[in-house]
């Protein structure tokens, strides 16, 4: 832990209610380091529509630049960054006229990074999935012609280079073999996301994410729509918002299991908790992850998981406290639902184990790591 007084200009396009599981890392992250009486931090990142200044403490100030976004705001298309990284860049410049930074911490190398790598004072990067080439095969050709040797320039010029899981990492060292990386993994409320005190009869899985491709929700449908035959206690809950919701809903409504499938859409930060308590089965089929925050949410609420094996799942889950599953599997969905629909005391135990898994896990100790990499960044 550094004692020495430090001023952070921090990047992020996203911070709630734009965004996913980045935005909501950084608002706790900001959160702990609002409680060091050493640290401040002035963050710019995006506004739906309008710029606006907030204080996030005495020490955190937080501008929100307007990128013109008016809906689907937990997407950030390719405009959408570009936008930002023109506004940010010139905003930058002028706040470091009238403030004497320490350094830059960007989440996400592209485009925070790059910012920061223009901005020319030190920086660190914090990887977080998306940035990190060929995490996203749809992006390959991109990966090859373009952000390859972009990402590595930016890596390589930085202080430090964070990812939020050993998955991660060692996918972004075949893109730079000779980076030196280190790991922050993410953290968990485990006061906000507690277990559930009063049982339910109705069997619950539930999936909170973007509904997208990537997330892999329409195998999770599919497989659940095969184990929810003849059963009348089973449920599905499936939260967010996303370019592939209505192809989803349509899924559903063409099938005579739909009465058992609930989308609830986006909903606040602060009432996921109670949702998760209704729940006893958490489902993350992505076909990429960092290291999800959903994940840990749920697995501090005591819920048994059901995740594929991408970025940090392993991790985090293991026979303990879940199933690994395959990718694009709606069998292997269907498979372990029904074990743990037949197996109620495996269910129990998972759920259990993995609440003490999460007990392990904190946002304090994440900024913690955070704070002791600022204090060893030369200036």
């Amino acid at each position: 832990m550094t004692n020495k007084k430090l001023k952070i200009l921090m990047l992020n396009y996203e911070f709630p209610p734009l965004g996913g599981g980045a935005a909501n890392a950084t608002k706790y992250i900001l959160k702990e380091l609002s409680k060091n009486d050493n640290i401040s931090v002035d963050f710019v990142t995006s506004s739906t529509n309008t710029y606006r200044e907030e204080s996030f403490s005495n020490k955190i100030k937080i501008y929100f630049l307007d990128i013109g976004k008016k809906d689907n705001i937990h997407y950030q298309s390719n405009k959408d960054l570009l936008t930002y990284s023109f506004k940010a860049l010139s905003f930058c410049k002028n706040l470091k006229k009238n403030n004497k930074y320490d350094l830059v911490h960007a989440f996400f190398g592209i485009p925070c990074g790059y910012i920061a790598m223009k901005l020319g004072m030190p920086y660190i990067v914090s990887l977080r999935g998306s940035d990190v080439p060929f995490y996203n095969k749809r992006f390959k050709l991109l990966d090859v012609l373009l952000f390859k040797k972009l990402s590595i320039k930016i890596w390589k010029k930085s202080n430090a280079v964070i990812t939020n899981s050993e998955g991660l990492k060692n996918l972004a060292l075949q893109t730079a073999p000779d980076q030196i990386i280190s790991v922050i993994y993410n953290g968990v409320d485990i006061e906000e996301f507690k277990p559930r005190v009063i049982e339910s009869n109705i069997f619950t899985v539930i999936s909170t994410s973007r509904l997208i491709k990537r997330k892999g929700i329409q195998y999770l449908i599919d497989g659940f729509i095969e184990f929810a035959k003849g059963k009348n206690d089973v449920k599905l809950i499936v939260i967010g918002d996303g370019n592939q919701k209505e192809e989803l809903i349509s899924l559903v409504s063409e099938n005579g299991e739909k009465d058992k499938i609930e989308f609830l859409g986006k909903i606040n930060h602060d009432n996921l908790p109670k949702h998760y308590q209704s729940s006893d089965v958490f489902c993350l089929p992505s076909l990429n992850e960092g290291m999800s925050n959903a994940l840990l949410e749920a697995m501090a609420s005591g819920l048994a998981i059901l995740a594929t094996d991408t970025g940090g799942t392993k991790e985090l889950i293991d026979e303990s406290n879940g199933i690994i599953i395959q990718k694009e599997s709606k069998k292997a969905i269907t498979d372990s639902l029904n074990l743990l629909y037949n197996n109620r005391d495996l269910l129990t135990k998972m759920g259990y184990n993995s609440r003490l898994k999460a007990e392990t896990m904190s946002w304090k100790k994440c900024a913690e790591k955070y704070i002791e990499t600022y204090g060893g960044v030369k200036n």
